[in-house]
């Protein structure tokens, strides 16, 4: 989602509006592609958001100005009113808009719900779209169908603590055994700190850890998917995240229930030498106490000079289906998420852009973007394609999983295949 300090908050709330989204709908495929009148569009209203809406008015005019005939009514959408809006607008397309920002992780969920329009083949007739980086498409792809445009993307990677690492004349991590290693070092010398901040809850600061070991959160199986959280790769992430939460580390007892924003909060405070965060995490970090002692590079792999492999946040925009205005909402979509906007987001709001070639372009002028866009290159990673994630994500399978291993309750191998039959009956039922 948004590549500010409060995404997580709105990553959970674009869950909710999933998870709040009706599982059948009486929406259907409009019939009319009206070339004039009015579309209504309905984008995230962000903390701070007149940046975003200079950069949307000026795409806006634009589009108008090229469109005889064509009114664009932009509604920013407040956060908590949004599970709502988007439940209603998929049962009654009256009140429905043309065009809708959405969370990236609720494409499969959306489309399940019959709400965002089948654009494979204006997407891929758009010229811009060759140059959309792999998962980026990923997110807008179900069943091999485009439904809707990548917006922005994020992704995490290691901040440390420079002062702390010159002190202690330590090096920079090249891989996840050096980097447990290290984070007992900063530990061990200043007890006052956290070496590595970790959190029980931050289920995206984990899976890099289970990526990078070969695991995966599942399969594909018969036209649906399967856990693969139980399976042996997997497991070794798992033991590998979970053993952060000790005493010579970041103990359980204050770390299990830590998500993101904690672990980042804890960062920028100045209470620990390492953490986990976004290039959404930038300007809150920038914000802190750490602000000109610290700095950022891809976390590691399993091996000196990998990456490991980082889940690819972001927001898309898409069509809905019950529009009458099918063309000129693909044609606003494509405006929205263009290069130029993109490039233009990234100066207003800090979004990282979607496409490679515009996001060098911001990296080359902007140095703390480097190791994110390097993240991205070595290849992301994404959560299963199905109406089921956002069940499985609001229901804390995993978070619960590495607490009940950071506990001493249950096992890796148990709680793990415990995790696993909660996730088979989640895409079962999603069918």
């Amino acid at each position: 989602m948004k590549l500010s300090p409060h995404l997580p908050s709105l990553l959970l709330a674009a869950l909710v509006v999933t998870a709040c989204a009706p599982q059948t709908s009486s929406n259907s495929s409009s019939d009319k592609d009206e070339k004039t009148g009015t579309l209504r569009v309905w984008l995230f209203q962000e903390v701070g958001n007149k940046p975003k809406e200079k950069v949307v008015d000026s795409v806006v005019t634009a589009f108008e100005k090229a469109h005889d005939g064509t009114k664009v009514d932009v509604e920013y959408i407040p956060v908590e009113t949004r599970a709502q809006r988007v439940k209603a607008a998929f049962n009654d397309p009256s009140s429905a808009p043309d065009v809708m920002e959405y969370g990236n992780t609720d494409t499969a969920g959306y489309v399940k719900d019959g709400g965002l329009l089948d654009v494979t083949e204006e997407f891929g007739a758009w010229s811009e779209s060759k140059d959309t980086d792999p998962t980026a498409r990923t997110s807008v792809t179900v069943d091999g169908k485009v439904y809707g445009s990548p917006f922005y993307v994020g992704v995490r990677a290691l901040y440390y603590r420079t002062d702390v690492f010159d002190e202690l004349g330590l090096e920079v991590p090249r891989t996840m055994a050096e980097l447990a290693a290290t984070a007992r070092k900063i530990r061990a010398a200043k007890p006052d700190l956290y070496g590595l901040v970790v959190g029980g809850a931050y289920t995206y600061g984990a899976m890099p850890f289970i990526w990078a070991h070969g695991g995966e959160l599942a399969t594909r199986k018969a036209g649906s998917y399967a856990s693969a959280i139980s399976g042996a790769a997997a497991q070794k992430g798992i033991k590998e995240y979970t053993s952060l939460f000790t005493d010579d580390n970041c103990p359980a007892a204050k770390c299990a229930g830590m998500g993101g924003n904690d672990t980042v909060t804890a960062f920028a405070a100045g209470k620990a030498g390492m953490a986990i965060g976004g290039d959404f995490s930038h300007t809150a970090v920038e914000a802190g106490k750490v602000k000109g002692a610290y700095a950022v590079v891809p976390l590691p792999g399993t091996s000196a000079g990998s990456i490991a492999p980082a889940f690819a946040g972001g927001n898309n925009i898409g069509v809905l289906k019950s529009t009458s205005h099918r063309t000129l909402a693909v044609q606003l979509m494509e405006r929205l998420t263009s290069k130029r906007t993109q490039a233009a987001m990234f100066d207003a709001m800090g979004f990282l852009p979607t496409f490679g070639d515009v996001r060098d372009e911001v990296a080359a002028e902007h140095p703390y973007v480097k190791p994110f866009a390097q993240t991205l290159a070595a290849g992301t990673k994404f959560v299963p394609a199905s109406a089921a994630w956002s069940q499985i994500d609001s229901s804390l399978v995993l978070p619960t999983m590495f607490q009940e291993v950071v506990s001493g309750r249950k096992s890796v191998a148990a709680a793990s295949g415990e995790a696993a039959k909660k996730m088979d009956d989640a895409f079962g039922s999603a069918g």
